[in-house]
């Protein structure tokens, strides 16, 4: 079964409860969003493997470790996760990001996709799928299913906030994905959102309604 990791950082749990406050406008919490997700990314990456190099520092000759060619890729689910990329490529600035269109069906509840591009060597690399909310869970289960028909082997789901229902969700369908969460938020509503929540990210991110 994959880890459920919750990033519980006293500076991100401080950003969160901006970013939850009704009252926080757009510009800012695109910024807090942004600021979160890049100290996500410190935790996400942390079991990536090194390989010891030679360098010369203005003193002598010394051995020392890199990030041993660990291809990344960062996908955001349209549209909301948008909002995560930034912070995460100011600490991975070489990693692709690719794109998967998710809506959710009002009637339905079920997700829709409307659109993909991927990086070509998408098999090669450890995909880091965002989404800023996991509620129900059907749309980060439907985007990981769509990179895994794709041919990648290697995944992560990255959340601000998660619903236990859909974390649930994602383990029963795709045990060998390990998630990351800043909170693990008490339930859903009759309305599939995250109680307390944040609001639609979405709408937040980009100041619609």
């Amino acid at each position: 079964m994959g880890k459920v990791i919750v990033l519980d950082h006293p500076l991100i749990k401080h950003k969160l409860t901006f970013i939850r406050d009704k009252n926080t406008g757009s510009k800012e919490f695109r910024e807090l969003v942004k600021e979160v997700s890049m100290l996500m990314a410190y935790e996400v990456t942390r079991d990536l493997p090194l390989e010891e190099i030679e360098v010369e520092t203005p003193i002598t000759t010394t051995k020392t470790q890199v990030i041993s060619g660990k291809k990344l890729g960062l996908v955001p689910i349209l549209r909301a996760g948008l909002g995560m990329v930034d912070g995460m490529l100011n600490l991975l600035p070489a990693a692709k990001v690719g794109h998967v269109g998710l809506y959710r069906d009002p009637e339905t509840l079920r997700p829709v996709e409307y659109y993909c591009k991927l990086p070509y060597d998408i098999e090669e690399r450890e995909l880091i799928v965002l989404d800023p909310m996991l509620a129900t869970g059907g749309s980060a289960i439907a985007a990981i299913e769509f990179l895994k028909n794709k041919g990648s082997n290697s995944i992560k789901l990255v959340c601000l906030i998660a619903a236990p229902e859909g974390i649930e969700a994602v383990q029963k369908i795709h045990p060998d994905v390990d998630i990351y969460v800043a909170n693990i938020d008490e339930k859903l509503n009759e309305d599939a959102y995250i109680v307390p929540g944040l609001g639609d990210a979405g709408d937040r991110l980009f100041g619609t309604k």
